[in-house]
């Protein structure tokens, strides 16, 4: 299938408020993109739009709320006349250990990081094979190969967003849909994740020691280190390209290279990581 630039494409981007959201709307925008943006915060919308060069369509919407989804495909079908991407990035983080953690906790992060996914998916995939040049783009992460301590909740909705992004490229190749699809692996990028996981554990109940917190400063500033403007480049440039798979940052480079040639020693790496940041919870 030939690819083509995504100017004049209409885009969507989920969790365009903040962060890689964010970044990629600037991204497309200035790329030439027609682009709608929905995200839980009118205001984070509002200053995304300030920092785009075209208009953006922007829309307050719950990814995890299916209905909600569904009117939001119909409005941006009905404003642009078509759809061609969605970008299915909208994703929150939480850290506990298993033992510590309630079901609601799962629910919390499954409910937008995988089902807002499926709903994102299944509502525009139409809109995208009438288009006859469509793409769907899901975000998952470095984690959605690598699991870490204390990240069930995350990384488990992170490897169910990529099998599901896999099967569902399978199924586009099978019926012949003239939809591309790309998972995205994201490595560090500096996003205010850590942040809003250690928020998202203390509205659960979590107790959040200083430990923690120094815990989460430490992952912010030595791990999520990449600008995000950086990362949506390397996103757009993938999907320009018509890439199945695209890896942001060194680092998600060489651990997939890791967890495929080796696999126990990306287990090994992946506790050594975890100690090196209790280390500096008690420094």
């Amino acid at each position: 299938m030939r690819t083509h630039p995504v100017r004049d494409k209409v885009a969507v981007i989920t969790g365009a408020g903040s962060g890689i959201g964010r970044a990629l709307a600037i991204e497309l925008s200035a790329r030439g993109a027609r682009v709608s943006g929905c995200d839980l915060s009118e205001d984070a919308l509002k200053e995304t739009s300030s920092l785009c060069r075209g208009e953006l369509h922007q829309a307050v919407v719950d990814m995890g709320e299916r209905d909600a989804v569904r009117e939001y495909a119909a409005e941006v079908a009905d404003h642009f006349g078509q759809v061609h991407q969605i970008f299915n990035n909208a994703g929150i983080a939480f850290n506990s250990l298993i033992l510590d953690s309630e079901w609601a906790d799962y629910e919390r992060v499954l409910r937008v990081n995988l089902h807002g996914v499926v709903h994102g998916t299944q509502a525009f995939l139409p809109h995208l094979i009438a288009s006859g040049d469509g793409h769907v783009v899901n975000v998952s992460s470095m984690n959605g190969y690598l699991a870490l301590p204390g990240m069930s909740h995350y990384c488990t909705s992170k490897f169910a967003v990529r099998g599901f992004t896999e099967s569902l490229r399978t199924e586009m190749l099978l019926d012949r849909h003239p939809v591309r699809v790309s998972v995205v692996h994201p490595g560090g990028v500096a996003t205010n994740i850590a942040d809003s996981a250690v928020a998202h554990a203390r509205a659960a109940g979590v107790e959040i020691t200083p430990a923690k917190e120094a815990r989460a400063r430490t992952y912010r500033e030595k791990l999520l280190t990449m600008d995000p403007q950086r990362a949506a480049r390397i996103i757009v440039d993938g999907v320009e390209k018509g890439r199945p798979r695209i890896r942001v940052g060194q680092d998600a480079i060489v651990v997939d290279r890791i967890v495929r040639l080796l696999p126990s020693s990306a287990t090994r790496m992946a506790v050594h990581i975890e100690r090196r940041l209790q280390k500096s919870e008690h420094a």
